[in-house]
C-alpha cells in the first residue's frame, strides 16, 4: 500500500502528460461541480465536502448555532433515531465528519467501494432530513456548554477570544463559534432548522472525490447526494477590518504559567507576494525548531518549550498571529525578545542561506502531504475554496523557487510590523500591565 499512496503521490506532481493519476474537473447533470482522482488501486473512496458561510451566518442573538446544527446531523435523520444513524454507520464500515468553524462547514466520509450506495444515501439522509430531535439536541447542547465552560477556564482559549474580541468586534470572527452558554442555551428546534436551511446551499459549494470511482459516475452520485439543497443561501457577511492597535492587554489569571496570543494584520491569500509572506513566516516562526523565534525564546534563553507564528487568510480579514507560554517571571522577556526579532526580521530580512534552505525544505515536503486518498481529497478541496486550479498541484513548488531574496526582504518589511502586534497575555505577568 506504502508503494501504492507514493506512486500517487508522485505522480500528482507530474505534469499532465506524464501522469497515470489526474485531477479531473466533473460537472454534474444537475450543475453540481466536484474535483476527482481515480485511484483503483484500493477499494476506498474519500468524500470531502465544503459550504461557504460557515459559523459566520449565526442569525443575531444566535451564536453557536450553526456549530449545534452541524454536530446534529448525525444524530438521527429520516427514520432513524440517533443510535439507529450510528449502528448503520458502523454496520457499513464507513465514517463521516462534520465541523462549523468560522468560514465552512466541512463534511468528510470515508468508505469502502462495495458499499457506496449505502453510505451515499446515509450521508444524503444527514445532509437533507435531518431529525433534530429534542432529546439529542438537549444531550449534544450540554456537551456543547461543557466545552464552553472549560474554556472559560482555559488561558490559551481565554487568550484567542480575548484577543477575537479586541480585534474584530461585534462581527461573527470577534466571538466563539460555538457560542456562549446562554446563546446556546436558548437555541430551539426551529433555529437548528433555520441554521440548516442557511448554511448547506449549492451555491457555496466545494466537492472533492478520489478513490476507487470514476469521474462518469461522480455527477450522478453528486446529484443524488446533493440535489435537494437549496440553490442559494442569505447573504455572506462582509470584509472587517483588524481593529487592534498595537500594545498589550492582561487578563488576570491564576496560572503558573503566563499565556501570550499576539499578532497584527496580514496578507490576503491571492496577493502576488504571498509565498515571499510563506516563506518568511516558516523562517520567522513556521519552520520548527529551525526558526528564528524557536531559537532565540526557546534554545538561547530557554524562556519557553515552543513558540509559533502562521499566517492565517480568513475570507473576511488577513492576519499573522503566533503564541508563546512562558512562567510569569519570563513571560515579560518572551515578549520583549518576539517582538525585537519581528523587528529584526522586518529591517535586516532574510539571508540567502535562510532563503534557500526554506524553499528546499517547502519544496521537500509538499509531496508528503498527498498521503493516501483521504489526504488528497481535503487537499483539492481545500484549492478550490480559495480559488485555486488543478494546474496549482503541478506549480506550487515553482511558485516557491521563483521567490527572490529582493523580493522576500521587501515583503519583509512591508508585512511585519512590530509597532502593530498586539499581546493578549492571559496570567499575572511579573512587569507587564496593559497598555489599552
Amino acid at each position: 500500500m506504502l508503494r501504492i499512496l507514493f506512486a500517487l503521490c508522485l505522480t500528482l506532481l507530474t505534469t499532465a502528460a506524464q501522469a497515470e493519476t489526474e485531477i479531473k474537473e466533473v460537472t454534474s447533470p444537475g450543475g453540481i461541480n466536484a474535483w476527482v482522482v481515480e485511484e483503483p488501486s484500493i477499494p476506498f473512496v474519500a468524500l470531502e465536502l465544503r459550504f461557504r458561510g460557515g459559523a459566520s451566518l449565526d442569525l443575531p442573538g444566535k451564536r453557536g448555532a450553526t456549530n449545534l446544527m452541524t454536530a446534529l446531523l448525525e444524530e438521527g435523520s429520516g427514520d432513524m433515531a440517533a443510535q439507529e444513524f450510528q449502528a448503520t454507520l458502523e454496520d457499513l464500515a464507513a465514517s463521516f465528519s462534520f465541523r462549523a468553524s468560522d468560514d465552512l462547514i466541512s463534511v468528510s466520509a470515508r468508505f469502502l467501494t462495495e458499499n457506496k450506495e449505502e453510505v451515499i444515501a446515509l450521508l444524503r439522509q444527514a445532509l437533507i432530513d435531518p431529525r433534530f430531535d429534542q432529546d439529542a439536541l438537549d444531550r449534544v447542547r450540554a456537551q456543547v456548554i461543557s466545552g464552553i465552560a472549560s474554556d472559560a477556564k482555559t488561558p490559551n482559549a481565554i487568550a484567542s477570544a480575548t484577543f477575537n474580541a479586541a480585534a474584530f468586534g461585534d462581527h461573527p470572527y470577534g466571538s466563539a463559534t460555538d457560542g456562549t452558554v446562554e446563546s446556546v442555551g436558548a437555541l430551539t428546534q426551529q433555529d437548528m432548522i433555520d441554521a440548516h436551511r442557511n448554511a448547506l446551499v449549492k451555491d457555496r459549494l466545494y466537492v472533492s472525490v478520489v478513490g476507487n470511482t470514476t469521474a462518469e459516475t461522480v455527477g450522478a452520485l453528486l446529484d443524488d447526494l446533493l440535489g435537494d439543497l437549496p440553490q442559494e443561501g442569505p447573504p455572506l457577511p462582509q470584509d472587517v477590518a483588524f481593529g487592534l492597535d498595537g500594545g498589550v492587554t492582561v487578563v488576570d489569571f491564576e496560572t503558573p504559567q503566563a499565556v501570550a496570543f499576539f499578532g497584527h494584520s496580514g496578507i490576503e491569500r491571492d496577493d502576488e507576494d504571498f509565498f515571499a509572506a510563506f516563506i518568511i513566516n516558516h523562517v520567522l516562526g513556521a519552520g520548527g525548531f529551525e526558526s528564528r523565534l524557536m531559537t532565540e525564546v526557546r534554545e538561547k534563553r530557554g524562556l519557553t518549550y515552543g513558540i509559533g507564528s502562521s499566517l492565517v487568510p480568513k475570507f473576511n480579514a488577513e492576519m499573522i498571529l503566533g503564541r508563546v507560554a512562558s512562567s510569569n517571571e519570563t513571560i515579560a522577556e518572551a515578549i520583549e525578545v518576539t517582538r525585537n526579532e519581528w523587528a529584526r526580521m522586518a529591517q535586516e530580512g532574510l539571508t540567502a542561506e535562510e532563503l534557500a534552505t526554506a524553499k528546499t525544505y517547502l519544496t521537500g515536503e509538499y509531496p508528503l502531504r498527498f498521503d493516501g486518498n483521504a489526504d488528497i481529497a481535503k487537499i483539492m478541496v481545500a484549492m478550490q475554496v480559495i480559488g485555486l486550479t488543478p494546474d496549482y498541484v503541478v506549480d506550487r513548488n515553482a511558485f516557491v523557487e521563483e521567490v527572490t531574496l529582493e523580493q522576500v526582504n521587501r515583503v519583509a518589511a512591508e508585512l511585519l510590523r512590530p509597532d502593530d502586534l498586539h499581546f493578549v497575555v492571559v496570567g499575572q505577568p511579573v512587569g507587564l500591565e496593559s497598555t489599552q
